[in-house]
């Protein structure tokens, strides 16, 4: 909520405006943004007493060896979570994290007939299984803070875009030869959030923006009125969770792009079901109807 805060200011967006959209008091309001004035942070300070045992660096990664590994132990996990992440915790706290992270039961079972370790069902579920659909994209509405051309391109833009986060992320794209680059200055878009990021130019590119595209013609997708950066954007009949990150070996986004296009009135869809942030509107192309979305 405070990268949301911080994102409407950077669009000129005042006190006042974000207190009403945000429902917040105008006090946390101008309390959040004059922190971020001062100290270049929005984050609470860590506070005195005992600090959690592992980082979020670190329940990722023992989040991947839970999933990964087909271990017979807690124990057994634990030693393989210290080779791969380097800390050093008991067992006791690996169980705890694993029960906060939603694991149940035993890591895994040992079948001496077969010779062989059989996964836990939570284990055995791993994002890369399930069903392919719009639901695995992270779409979410963002401000672009500024906009430039890449050096040494004719083609490519660099942006700075709040998507809601304590730190706006880097975006490299295509656009210089259809849009303007004044025109893409404080501009609210649909922003792919997912994907993995990918160096273009030397740049690291943290996100795509969403057009609407033909072969001589691009248009930026446009959040509806009222939308504030990190706004979802959801599809009636795909309900679910995104990827923390899509995997590109398993080509989610290229199975899912071709059924991405706006219809006859302009609004961009996945099957028929609209780009829609909830209680706010649906996403639109300015002119660009029954044109693919990319």
């Amino acid at each position: 909520m405070r990268g949301r805060i911080v994102g409407c200011h950077q669009c000129k967006v005042s006190v006042r405006e974000i207190s009403a959209i945000l429902n917040l008091p105008r006090s946390t309001v101008s309390a959040v943004i004059l922190k971020w004035k001062r100290k270049g942070i929005t984050t609470a300070l860590p506070r005195s007493g005992r600090p959690h045992k592992l980082k979020e660096e670190h329940r990722q990664v023992l989040e991947r060896v839970a999933l990964e590994k087909c271990l017979p132990s807690v124990e057994a996990l634990t030693t393989e979570f210290q080779t791969a992440s380097g800390a050093t915790v008991s067992s006791r706290t690996i169980r705890r994290e694993l029960h906060e992270m939603g694991f149940r039961g035993r890591v895994s079972t040992y079948s001496k007939t077969k010779g062989a370790f059989r996964c836990s069902s939570r284990a055995a579920l791993s994002p890369g299984d399930a069903k392919v659909d719009v639901s695995r994209l992270d779409l979410r509405v963002g401000c672009i803070i500024t906009a430039q051309q890449l050096p040494d391109t004719d083609d490519l833009y660099m942006e700075q875009v709040d998507v809601g986060e304590a730190l706006p992320r880097r975006v490299v794209s295509k656009l210089a030869k259809h849009i303007p680059v004044d025109q893409m200055q404080n501009r609210m878009v649909v922003l792919l959030c997912n994907l993995k990021p990918v160096k273009i130019r030397g740049v690291l590119s943290q996100a795509m923006v969403m057009c609407a595209s033909s072969p001589d013609k691009v248009e930026i997708l446009d959040a509806p009125i009222g939308a504030v950066p990190g706004d979802r954007v959801t599809f009636q009949g795909f309900p679910g969770e995104p990827d923390k990150e899509l995997n590109p070996k398993k080509k989610v986004w290229e199975q899912i792009q071709p059924d991405l296009r706006t219809d006859s009135q302009c609004v961009a869809a996945y099957k028929g079901a609209a780009f829609e942030v909830p209680g706010k509107g649906v996403c639109k192309a300015q002119t660009m109807s029954n044109s693919e979305i990319k």
